[in-house]
C-alpha cells in the first residue's frame, strides 16, 4: 500500500470510529459490562475516553498476568469499540478478539495506530496518547500538556533513573536523561533477572548520586527493584511512584498526580 493510500485508509478508519464514538451517550466508567459501545482491555486507555468501559483497573491488578473471565469475553462482543494497547502488552485480549470475531466491532490497536514496536507503555508517550485522544475526540488534556509542558521547560536535561521500561516514553518527551542501562528496564519489564552488571551500575548511579529521581513502577516491584528503592532512600534521592493503571478517576488526574510528584521531587 503506497503512503497516500495508507493515510486515506487510517482517515477513513479514525473517521468511522468517530461516528462509532459519537453514536450515542455512554454512562459506564471502571468497570466493563456487557452494553458498554467503547471496552478498554486496561483503564489506562479506558480512563482517556469518557464513559468508556475498562476491564483491567486498579493500581492492584497486574495487567501482564490479567486472566480474562466470560463477562469480559461478553463485554468485548457486544462493544462497537474495543481498545487495546498492543505490541504484546495484552495479548490476552487480542486472543479473546480473535476467538470471537464480530463484523460490526472497531478494534483500535494502539500500537498498530502509531507503528510503535519498541515499548508497550505508549500511555507514557504524550504524543501516543494525544494521537487516541484525537480519534476518540477527547479536547480536554490541558492541565496534562501543562503540567508536561512545566517538567520540559524547568529540568530538561536532568538525570534520573527508573525501576523499568515504563517510564522511558514519558522521559524522552521531558526531556529527561534515564541513565539506568537500558538493558535492566527491559529485563524488569519484560519478566527476566537483570544482570549482576546491571544492577550494579544502577546501584553506583544512585549511591554516588548520579540521578536526581528514583522512578519506581509500583505494579511491578520486584525484589531487586525493592533494594535499589530502598538504596535511593537511603541516599536522599526522592523516589516517586508511577503504576500502570491508573489509581485516581480520569486519565487526566491520574497523570497529573504523578507528574506534579516528579516535578516536586526535580525540585528537591
Amino acid at each position: 500500500m503506497r503512503p497516500r493510500e495508507r493515510k486515506l485508509v487510517a482517515a477513513a478508519f479514525t473517521a468511522a470510529v468517530a461516528a462509532t464514538v459519537a453514536g450515542g451517550a455512554w454512562a459506564l466508567t471502571g468497570t466493563a459490562t456487557s452494553h458498554a459501545r467503547v471496552v478498554a482491555a486496561e483503564s489506562a486507555w479506558g480512563s482517556l475516553v469518557p464513559g468508556a468501559a475498562s476491564i483491567v483497573s486498579g493500581p492492584g491488578v497486574d495487567p501482564h498476568d490479567y486472566e480474562p473471565t466470560a463477562s469480559d469475553a461478553r463485554a468485548f462482543a457486544t462493544a462497537r469499540v474495543v481498545i487495546v494497547n498492543g505490541d504484546g502488552y495484552d495479548a490476552w485480549a487480542t486472543r479473546l478478539l480473535s476467538a470471537q470475531p464480530e463484523p460490526g466491532r472497531r478494534v483500535v490497536d494502539v500500537s498498530k495506530l502509531v507503528g510503535a514496536r519498541d515499548n508497550p507503555h505508549l500511555w507514557y508517550a504524550p504524543a501516543v496518547v494525544d494521537r487516541v485522544a484525537q480519534l476518540f475526540g477527547v479536547h480536554a488534556l490541558a492541565p496534562y500538556h501543562a503540567a508536561l509542558a512545566r517538567i520540559h521547560a524547568r529540568y530538561a536535561g536532568t538525570p534520573i533513573g527508573a525501576s523499568e521500561s515504563i517510564v522511558a516514553p514519558l522521559a524522552r518527551a521531558l526531556g529527561l536523561r534515564l541513565l539506568t542501562p537500558a538493558s535492566l528496564l527491559d529485563a524488569v519489564s519484560e519478566g527476566n533477572e537483570p544482570t549482576i552488571a546491571d544492577l550494579a551500575t544502577a546501584r553506583r548511579q544512585i549511591e554516588q548520586h548520579h540521578i536526581r529521581v528514583w522512578v519506581l513502577n509500583t505494579q511491578n516491584a520486584t525484589p531487586e527493584m525493592r533494594s535499589l528503592t530502598a538504596a535511593a532512600r537511603r541516599a536522599g534521592i526522592p523516589v516517586v511512584d508511577v503504576t500502570e493503571t491508573p489509581d485516581r478517576p480520569g486519565f487526566v488526574a491520574w497523570q497529573v498526580h504523578q507528574l506534579r510528584a516528579l516535578e516536586q521531587a526535580l525540585a528537591r
